[in-house]
């Protein structure tokens, strides 16, 4: 083995401690302790945040040498521009996601069960799914939501410039979250009804959200389960990072439930990433191992999309790419 490849292979076996310390120092709001545009001792920030001054400055000059912090005088860290968005305070701030992550992490003990049988590391790490666990933790369920916007935020923007929406009356978000996608096409869209479905729970929070942004008069809230059914009387039904979560089978009964909701001239967008062909690293691919190892899912192919689609009574009429890692899958009803 050449001395490349070593360094390559370690690289690559290494790389957990990386994410793992990101997410750690996002955490303990290191970010947070240096402003931007200047730089700050790494004795003041260990004193801050309650760390041993030394491994700090160890673990900062590694996060600097990936271009996370940049060391100028010895011992003295500025941000870059990553660093910036693991502020707490930063618009567009990854900081939630960091912190959703580090809760996910200890999953990987079980990554070989996801090799063998196809499930979630993180079902067999907890004993039971991550939708369930954070229906019983409030807590973590809030990180969860609000790391939504941070991993997925600037894909709204994305969307709506890639896809006419205009001829849309009524659009249903359908496991709408915290309601931040809907309430960026309904700000875009002035003409926009919308309809927000999700879990009772998961509404209650929405509600405030959209209320804050003062759309909630043209907005109807509607709770229960996908698996269940699906409300009608929107024009378009959009899935957002809700058909990657799931296995074939359970995704093709949502979808079913979809087709019962929509009418004959509707129609239904899924927004995911979409996997290519062949061995070029893509968004995509690195999105799908995350699926794999904590909740169970999958990204998929548009091949693959268009048998869901085939399954459960639509017909693949369109993928729209954006500028994002996601594309804006279009069904039509058969």
């Amino acid at each position: 083995m050449s001395v490349d490849e070593t360094i390559r292979l370690t690289e690559i076996v290494t790389a957990p401690l990386l994410g793992a310390l990101v997410c750690e120092v996002t955490e303990l709001g290191v970010p947070d302790q240096i402003d931007p545009g200047s730089a700050r001792a790494v004795a003041e920030i260990a004193s801050a945040v309650n760390c041993d001054e030394r491994t700090l400055y160890r673990v900062m000059r590694f996060l600097a040498s990936h271009g996370i912090f940049e060391e100028r005088n010895r011992g003295e860290f500025a941000l870059t521009p990553p660093a910036a968005l693991l502020r707490s305070d930063t618009e567009d701030s990854f900081y939630a996601a960091a912190r959703m992550f580090k809760r996910l992490f200890p999953a990987l003990e079980e990554v070989g069960h996801s090799l063998r049988t196809g499930g979630s590391a993180l079902t067999k790490k907890l004993g039971v799914p991550l939708f369930e666990f954070m229906m019983d933790h409030p807590d973590d369920a809030a990180i969860f939501d609000a790391a939504m916007t941070s991993f997925h935020g600037p894909e709204g923007g994305a969307m709506l410039d890639a896809y006419d929406f205009s001829g849309i009356g009524i659009l249903a978000d359908v496991g709408g979250g915290n309601g931040t996608l809907l309430i960026q096409m309904l700000q875009r869209h002035s003409a926009l009804g919308g309809m927000l479905f999700d879990l009772e729970h998961v509404v209650e929070r929405a509600k405030k959200n959209l209320q804050s942004a003062g759309v909630l008069d043209r907005c109807k809230l509607q709770a229960g389960s996908f698996f269940d059914s699906i409300p009608s009387g929107a024009d378009a039904y959009l899935l957002r990072h809700i058909i990657h979560d799931w296995s074939d089978e359970d995704s093709v009964r949502i979808l079913r439930n979809c087709r019962k909701a929509v009418s004959q001239d509707g129609r239904l967008l899924i927004v995911e990433p979409v996997v290519p062909e062949g061995n070029d690293p893509s968004p995509a691919k690195d999105m799908d191992m995350t699926m794999l190892v904590y909740p169970g899912g999958m990204e998929r192919t548009a091949q693959e999309y268009g048998d869901l689609f085939e399954a459960s009574g639509f017909r693949l009429a369109t993928i729209t790419p954006t500028a994002s890692p996601v594309s804006i899958i279009e069904g039509r009803p058969k």
